[in-house]
């Protein structure tokens, strides 16, 4: 059996369904669930194991049990078999896009653009010189160059 006091279980936010999302140290491997739609008689638990990036494809686990306490026990088998394979890099792969992925959000929130939604305004004259195209008193003057080299290569703009 593995260490258990490396995986944690939160409760998932959500209060219409119950959900644990498990965590080695800070990482969300994976969660163990009530399963919905099932019949009555069916198992009624699922769980699954993997995390996105940094697992392989096709490496992730998952089953069903009929209760909480098998599902909470086929989990930790199956995470003691799978945990040596995953390599020391893979948890700063995720924890990387976890940190990502909340400074995108906080930028957000506080109205700023990414680095990806900033478009330049700088052209350049085919004269050579380097303007931006939103400030008139620097567009101005390159418009008759572009605009001659347009009708000189018989395309226009």
């Amino acid at each position: 059996m593995i260490n258990n006091t490396a995986l944690t279980r939160r409760r998932a936010d959500n209060p219409h369904e119950e959900t644990w999302h498990i965590y080695f140290d800070d990482v969300r491997i994976g969660a163990i669930g009530a399963r919905a739609g099932v019949p009555v008689h069916a198992d009624q638990w699922g769980w699954s194991i993997g995390f996105y990036p940094g697992m392989e494809p096709g490496t992730w686990r998952s089953g069903i049990a009929a209760t909480f306490e098998a599902a909470r026990e086929a989990f930790e088998t199956a995470w003691s078999e799978l945990q040596p394979s995953i390599p020391d890099n893979a948890f700063a792969e995720w924890r990387q896009d976890r940190d990502w992925r909340t400074e995108v959000a906080a930028r957000r929130a506080r109205g700023e653009k990414l680095d990806s939604e900033i478009r330049s305004t700088l052209m350049r004259c085919v004269c050579g010189t380097t303007f931006d195209s939103w400030k008139p008193t620097e567009s101005y003057p390159h418009r008759a160059h572009i605009t001659a080299a347009h009708a000189a290569n018989g395309t226009r703009r």
